[in-house]
């Protein structure tokens, strides 16, 4: 099959060519609405990033597309309607970093926990001294989850490993999962007035906006940590800072913040086209950088090699079943 990839990078080019070795490939750094698409009547199967919009112009140049394999989770740039009136497939890749960004919280809890932010700080200095550096045990301790899907599972493995007690709040319940991952199931209010340790894995839309709130934020246990991995927007940032100002909260680990509301997915902050300076930006300019007791770091959670490769191995298993016709997961239309 004749495959066309847009906006990609050296890395990946090099990687799937040494997959898909049987089919003809061809590759563009441009997107797909930049790279002169009308020279590519023949190709069988496009995969895209986010930026290319597959729209109905292009659709109308791709006489023998057979299918669009974009390489994330969203799909809102790509035409569906127009893509089942000419019985075009989409695929995505639904899961990439689930591990990964359940990995990352608990870099983010034991660094809180065992205040290694403020030690490494002080040692490259020069100063050895324990003052202040006393932490805490998370053996023992309640983590609340919010959010029990992909991610927020492989929080509640990971702590199990660490012998803590889970509590989970998820609107769709599941009793097997709960049994067994051994946790329970439990209001959003008990949660925050029960948890040790609060974490944020929920997606982002109009009813999660701003889920941890002025009003539910005082519910939190004295000296809590407040950890998010997921979108900014879940937490009002001014009851943050009031919670951290006034000593309720011990701490905060955010890989995320509420002015992020640019991003759609985490492999956008990837690609040249995002404006990292406006990250940057945020970042000097955030109230929340002048505590001690909260660690900021750049939506990196999903940042690994793996899940990077992950991204690409779905991407390629997508492509084998279309040219095999195969039923495919990660389907979307």
């Amino acid at each position: 099959m004749k495959i066309a990839f847009f906006e990609i990078k050296d890395w990946e080019k090099d990687y799937i060519k040494k997959r898909l070795k049987n089919h003809k490939l061809i590759f563009f750094k441009e997107t797909v609405n930049e790279s002169g698409v009308d020279s590519m009547k023949d190709v069988n199967i496009i995969s895209v990033f986010i930026y290319s919009k597959v729209n109905k112009d292009v659709l109308n140049k791709l006489k023998k597309l057979k299918a669009v394999v974009t390489r994330s989770t969203g799909y809102d740039h790509i035409d569906l309607k127009e893509c089942k009136k000419r019985k075009v497939k989409v695929y995505n890749v639904p899961n990439y970093g689930q591990n990964t960004v359940a990995e990352h919280t608990f870099a983010l809890i034991l660094s809180l926990s065992r205040r290694i932010n403020r030690a490494y700080d002080r040692t490259t200095r020069g100063n050895f001294s324990f003052d202040d550096l006393e932490g805490f045990d998370i053996k023992d301790k309640t983590i609340g989850i919010i959010g029990m899907g992909s991610i927020g599972r492989h929080v509640a493995r990971i702590a199990n490993g660490f012998e803590m007690m889970v509590l989970a709040y998820d609107p769709y319940p599941n009793k097997v999962l709960e049994k067994n991952l051994n946790f329970k199931y439990s209001s959003l209010n008990n949660l925050l007035k029960n948890s040790d340790i609060v974490s944020l894995h929920c997606p982002y839309d109009k009813k999660s906006y701003h889920l941890i709130n002025s009003r539910n934020i005082n519910l939190m246990k004295k000296g809590a940590l407040l950890i998010n991995t997921a979108r900014g927007g879940l937490v009002d940032t001014t009851a943050l800072v009031k919670a951290l100002s006034s000593g309720k909260l011990g701490g905060a680990g955010l890989d995320v913040l509420e002015e992020e509301g640019l991003i759609k997915e985490e492999a956008q902050l990837l690609s040249s086209k995002f404006p990292k300076e406006r990250l940057k930006n945020l970042l000097e300019d955030h109230l929340l950088l002048t505590f001690g007791n909260v660690i900021i770091t750049p939506h990196m959670a999903f940042y690994s090699t793996e899940a990077l490769q992950r991204i690409l191995d779905i991407t390629i298993r997508n492509i084998e079943c279309i040219s095999k016709n195969k039923v495919c997961e990660a389907i979307v239309e």
